[in-house]
């Protein structure tokens, strides 16, 4: 199984690169945390989705010591990688977003994998969950997919509001995924959907998506098959993004796909804001000395 990481994207609100920030003693990035656990939980290969331009810095700053580890391979989100007959609008600068970013991968998924945000620590128990998941499935599955959701309270960051997707329910299986703004406001914790509709009130145990999605191949076909129709709708939309939980909503809603709800007690931490960094290069200390991690990691 393949493990595909989300880390093309600039950090505005932390002030750069942030997946390449050295998060412990031994030089580590939250990256070298995601891998050492997926590797640990029994996925055999990662795609890094960078941007091109980053690359050297990229192989020779993370990649080169994963690679111990895993095989690695590398894929480029590119504004102008359209399918035929679409091009970049011009004044065009913002990314298509997380479908897109899987959809730039396209030629190196050949098996069933996960994927997660590169700046986004999910914990050792978060992987070992999804690969059950999918070590579960018969082979050959198609949309049996599953989204691996923590606790609100355990994803939240006192520096400001973070992006969620609020997950509703029946029987274990996603009905709904709400992408919201979520912040704590007094003794309440708040979601704004991104859509501009009412915000309503989330309890500290309500499940979020954190991007961790397990998924069988086919989602390939799929993301090909939406994207020119997503783009005839939106491609002039300066904002506009192809986001992979749209997709799977809609898959859901259209029969095409079944999107099970796995729970996490994992503690997420991350670098959301540049304000975060002290408590999760403490956090990742607290782990260490703990025996979770060895020190240096590798």
């Amino acid at each position: 199984m393949q493990l595909v990481i989300l880390a093309a994207g600039m950090g505005s609100r932390f002030g750069g690169l942030k997946q390449m920030e050295k998060m412990d003693e031994a030089g580590n990035f939250l990256l070298d945390y995601s891998v050492y656990d997926a590797k640990r939980a029994g996925f055999d290969s990662v795609i890094f989705i960078i941007k091109k331009e980053f690359f050297e810095a990229f192989r020779d700053s993370i990649g080169k010591r994963v690679e111990k580890l895993i095989k690695v391979e590398y894929a480029f989100q590119q504004l102008d990688d359209l399918p035929k007959g679409f091009k970049v609008p011009e004044g065009r600068e913002k990314p298509w977003g997380t479908a897109h970013a899987i959809y730039a991968a396209r030629d190196l998924i050949k098996e069933d994998f996960i994927i997660i945000n590169g700046d986004d620590f999910y914990g050792r128990e978060t992987y070992e969950v999804a690969y059950k998941y999918l070590a579960s499935l018969p082979k050959g599955s198609e949309g049996k997919y599953a989204n691996v959701a923590f606790k609100v309270s355990n994803t939240m960051t006192e520096n400001g509001a973070v992006k969620r997707g609020v997950a509703f329910q029946k029987d274990g299986y996603l009905t709904k995924l709400v992408e919201s703004s979520i912040e704590r406001k007094g003794d309440k914790i708040i979601a704004s959907p991104l859509d501009g509709s009412e915000p309503f009130e989330v309890k500290e145990n309500d499940l979020v998506s954190m991007n961790l999605f397990a998924f069988n191949k086919d989602l390939i076909k799929k993301l090909e098959e939406k994207f020119p129709l997503w783009l005839k709708e939106n491609i002039n939309v300066p904002k506009s993004e192809f986001l992979i939980p749209t997709v799977v909503d809609e898959l859901v809603h259209e029969g095409k796909a079944t999107l099970k709800l796995l729970e996490t007690s994992s503690v997420w931490f991350g670098v959301t804001y540049k304000e975060d960094k002290p408590g999760v290069v403490k956090a990742l200390k607290d782990l260490v000395d703990k025996g979770v991690y060895k020190k240096g990691l590798y």
